[in-house]
């Protein structure tokens, strides 16, 4: 019998005696003692936090990690001989490559009160825990039990603090405190804060530190010493955060089990090449090197790179491959032939014109009253405009649209929402409203500014890839609302500064998979077939995405799969490349 085969079954020995023991490998104790409690397991939802101070032996907290369930992620915390446990089981456990950070309550000063577009708050409902879980799968976190969670809602030990926008009621914001007191009876009167995220299409700034402050305020009300938090060692941006808040670095380390999910922190950093890949392409890359499919990347900066796996070679640039023919491409390039074949396909689909004949084009917009021009082979929404309802409105546009192409289409104005269904192997995999981008008024800012401040915050959670243009179209735009750049909006009023809501131009994008109409969905697997492409992005406009009517106005062959998440697109894609890589559930 080998060593390491002997430890492990020294190990899960060790496990099974403590499952009978109180606080260990199950619920948490219910007690809260002024004595320190002996080998403490705090279950947060997204998996549990071992106290590592309150555990003598290093054998007991590796043991105690093996306990992992799956689809969770445990982490042993304060661990004093981080070396000492993971020689326990070498194979199974790493040193969690963070840094720990303290913020001192009694030198902890609040902020001063000011109305802010958002409110803070603890979770109260269920709705409340299936925003949370939203906006972590949609960060790329391990989402929570809400069943468990919601059994212990009266719980002092978690505290799950969300921030929610005054006008929507969106949860923007999701940070959760361990009282350590109430968890396991800490001597030196501590807390912890964790899971802090911000979901990457907010409309305001500050939701973050705002969030770190709540929850700093509610311990040091308790009476609590300290807040700590444990934060990826090259997370500049949050690191820059909690030093601003006065948290200063402690000597304190970490061990986690070896999984999927903790998979980027124990194999090493990627190549330049790699890492140079837009989001677009990196969560294709990652999803296929996570199967031990191979990688090499031809051109980072255009997304191009090649799979291999089993004698099977693909080259792809992001979600196009070669699966995907010449004339599939032109299909989708050239807008009026991709309404021309859904037509034939007996699809809803508008009705559109070539900009060539200006007499042609007036009697358009008399027939219809609103129209949208676009380049007729133009991407990511430049050169279009929308909801054109004068001639001279139109001749502008047609003028600023051929700076993006020699071929412009007038098309028939349809209201509705901006829906992208995303169908891969001719099913759909996912599907998203996307919603023009707009400013929030602070009763100080011009709107020029408010532009630039919301861009900033686009561009930084999207990779670079989002941004909201200054240009005609964003001043057609407000003038319609009796605005200019130049204007100071009052405070909380919400500006819609462009009519398209294409991502790349500021747009924001919100999962709808689940409810989705089964005539939208077959509507879109029939497109796709019509088309003849395996992976697609269907742009339609639907009056309520839990309706039947709809018309489809684009198709693109290289859909954003990341602009998808928590939908399993880069998955699909790769099973698509890939069958035999698949991965079953």
């Amino acid at each position: 019998m080998s060593a390491e085969t002997q430890m492990n079954r020294k190990l899960t020995s060790r496990a099974l005696r403590l499952e009978r023991r109180p606080g260990v490998g199950g619920e948490p104790r219910a007690d809260a003692s002024d004595d320190l409690a002996s080998e403490a397991v705090v279950d947060c939802g997204w998996g549990r936090l071992i106290a590592g101070q309150t555990f003598s032996d290093p054998a007991a907290i590796a043991a105690c990690l093996l306990e992992e369930r799956a689809g969770q992620r445990d982490i042993a915390f304060y661990v004093d001989k981080p070396h000492v446990v993971v020689a326990q089981a070498p194979q199974q456990l790493f040193v969690d490559p963070s840094e720990a950070y303290r913020l001192w309550l009694s030198a902890y000063r609040p902020q001063t009160a000011a109305r802010r577009p958002f409110t803070l708050r603890r979770w109260r409902t269920r709705a409340d825990l299936a925003a949370v879980n939203a906006l972590y799968r949609g960060r790329g976190m391990v989402s929570v039990d809400a069943a468990r969670l919601w059994r212990r809602r009266a719980d002092r030990k978690l505290i799950y603090a969300v921030a929610e926008d005054r006008v929507s009621g969106e949860i923007l914001g999701v940070a959760m405190g361990v009282d350590h007191v109430e968890a396991f009876g800490d001597p030196g009167q501590g807390s912890s804060l964790w899971s802090l995220a911000v979901a990457r299409q907010a409309p305001h700034g500050g939701i973050g530190e705002s969030l770190v402050r709540y929850l700093a305020e509610l311990f040091q009300a308790r009476g609590r010493s300290f807040m700590d938090v444990s934060v990826l060692h090259d997370n500049a941006q949050a690191i820059a955060l909690y030093e601003r808040l006065g948290f200063q670095r402690i000597n304190v380390f970490a061990v986690k089990r070896r999984n999927a999910i903790n998979e980027p922190l124990f194999t090493g950093p990627l190549d330049d090449s790699v890492s140079d890949l837009n989001p677009y392409a990196r969560i294709i890359v990652d999803e296929a090197r996570r199967r031990g499919i191979n990688v090499d990347v031809i051109d980072a900066a255009n997304g191009y790179f090649r799979l291999e796996f089993g004698g099977r070679s693909v080259v792809c640039r992001e979600s196009l491959s070669e699966l995907t023919t010449a004339i599939a491409m032109s299909r989708c390039q050239d807008k009026a032939v991709t309404l021309k074949l859904l037509a034939a396909a007996e699809l809803s689909v508008p009705a559109q014109i070539p900009a060539d004949d200006d007499a042609a084009v007036a009697e358009f917009l008399e027939r219809h009253g609103s129209v949208v021009v676009k380049p007729a082979d133009g991407e990511q929404g430049k050169g279009i405009a929308v909801n054109l309802t004068t001639v001279d409105e139109v001749v502008d546009a047609i003028a600023a649209a051929r700076a993006f192409g020699d071929r412009v289409i007038v098309e028939q104005f349809c209201a509705g929402l901006d829906l992208r269904i995303v169908v891969i192997d001719y099913r759909v995999v996912a599907a998203a409203v996307r919603r023009p981008p707009t400013v929030i008024g602070d009763g100080r800012s011009t709107i020029a500014q408010l532009i630039e401040k919301q861009s900033r915050r686009r561009a930084a959670a999207t990779g670079g890839e989002s941004s909201i243009p200054v240009d005609r179209e964003t001043e057609r735009c407000l003038a319609a609302q009796g605005l200019t750049l130049d204007d100071v909006p009052a405070s909380e009023r919400v500006i819609g500064v462009r009519n398209t809501a294409n991502l790349h131009t500021g747009g924001t994008i919100h999962d709808v998979t689940d409810e989705l109409h089964p005539a939208l969905v077959a509507a879109a697997e029939r497109a796709a077939r019509a088309l003849d492409i395996p992976v697609t992005g269907l742009d339609f406009l639907v009056p309520d995405v839990a309706a039947d009517a709809y018309v489809i106005i684009e198709a693109n062959e290289r859909p954003g799969l990341a602009n998808h998440e928590p939908q399993p697109t880069a998955e699909r894609f790769v099973d698509l490349l890939f069958p035999r890589s698949r991965v079953e559930p």
